[in-house]
C-alpha cells in the first residue's frame, strides 16, 4: 500500500511477526510524514545524513519528502502513521527519535485497526486528532548518529560499524583511510559536528540499544563493543543516556503492559 495514494490526511497500519529473519527497505520517500513505533524489537533507519535506532517504546518521525531506508531483524511488532503535508498539527520539521507515552502507543495501536478509508467525521476523526496532538507533544530522545557524506569518511564509518570492537586510535583509522590524522579529525567534525571519539561513542550507544533490544546480554554487548569490562561499558552508557542499560531496557519492556 502506498500511503500517498490513500485519500486520507492520516494513514495508519501495524505489523506483527515472530519470525522476522530480516527486512530491508531501500531508499525511498513519501509525500506524507511518517511516525514508526517499535513495540517489540528494534529498527534502524538511515535518513538523509543520519542513522537512527528505534528501540522498544520509542518511535521515529520522518518528515514528508525525506529520503530514507529501514532495516530490522528478529521479532518485530510496530505501528506506522503517515500524515499528509497539508495537516496543520505542529509536527516536527526534522527527523527525530520520539519517546512514546502509553497514550501515544495506544492511539497508534487503535488507529492501525481503522479501515483504510475510515470515515472522516465523528469518533474516527477525534481519534486521529488526538493522535496528532500526542505526536506533536512527544519528547525527543538522543538516538541519532550523524552520518558523513564524504566518500572517504563513509569508508571509515562502514569499517567502524562492521568492527565496533576495534579500538584503534584516530591515527590508526586515518592511516587506514589514507588520510592524515589532522585531515580525518577536521573532516569528521565538519561533516558530523562531533569529534572522532564522540562520534564513535555515540555509535557504541546506538549499537548497544539495538543489540539489547534484540535480546543480547549486557556482557555480550560490552564484549562486542570492545570494552574490557562490563562496568566500563555501563558507565559509558549511563553518561550517554542517563540510566544503566538494564534499567533502560526494563523500562521499555515494562511499558508494553
Amino acid at each position: 500500500m502506498d500511503p500517498d495514494e490513500v485519500p486520507r490526511p492520516v494513514v495508519t497500519y501495524g505489523f506483527i511477526t515472530d519470525d522476522f529473519d530480516s527486512i530491508e527497505l531501500d531508499l525511498h520517500r513519501h509525500a506524507k510524514g511518517q511516525i514508526i513505533l517499535a513495540q517489540r524489537g528494534a529498527l534502524s533507519c538511515e535518513v538523509e545524513g543520519g542513522l537512527w535506532i528505534v528501540p522498544p517504546r520509542s518511535a521515529l518521525w520522518i518528515p514528508g519528502g525525506a529520503l530514507h531506508s529501514v532495516k530490522a531483524t528478529g521479532v518485530l511488532e510496530g505501528y506506522n502513521a503517515f500524515v499528509g503535508p497539508d495537516v496543520e498539527a505542529g509536527l516536527p520539521q526534522a527527523c527525530c527519535a520520539l519517546s512514546v507515552t502509553p497514550l501515544l502507543r495506544e492511539l497508534l495501536t487503535r488507529a492501525a485497526a481503522l479501515p483504510v478509508l475510515y470515515e472522516e467525521t465523528g469518533a474516527n476523526a477525534r481519534l486521529v486528532a488526538v493522535l496528532l496532538d500526542e505526536i506533536a507533544s512527544a519528547g525527543i530522545e538522543d538516538l541519532h548518529l550523524p552520518m558523513p557524506a564524504d566518500a572517504r569518511l563513509r569508508r571509515v564509518v562502514d569499517l567502524l560499524m562492521d568492527a565496533p570492537a576495534d579500538r584503534g586510535t584516530l591515527d590508526v583509522w586515518a592511516r587506514r583511510a589514507g588520510l592524515s590524522e589532522r585531515t580525518l579529525a577536521r573532516l569528521i567534525h565538519r561533516e558530523t559536528g562531533m569529534s572522532f571519539g564522540r562520534w564513535r561513542q555515540q555509535l557504541a550507544v546506538m549499537l548497544a540499544v539495538k543489540w539489547l533490544a534484540g535480546g543480547a546480554s549486557i556482557q555480550q554487548v560490552a564484549g562486542d563493543l570492545g570494552y574490557e569490562s562490563v562496568p566500563s561499558f555501563v558507565t559509558m552508557f549511563r553518561k550517554a543516556l542517563g540510566t544503566s542499560p538494564s534499567r533502560y531496557m526494563a523500562e521499555r519492556h515494562a511499558s508494553r503492559h
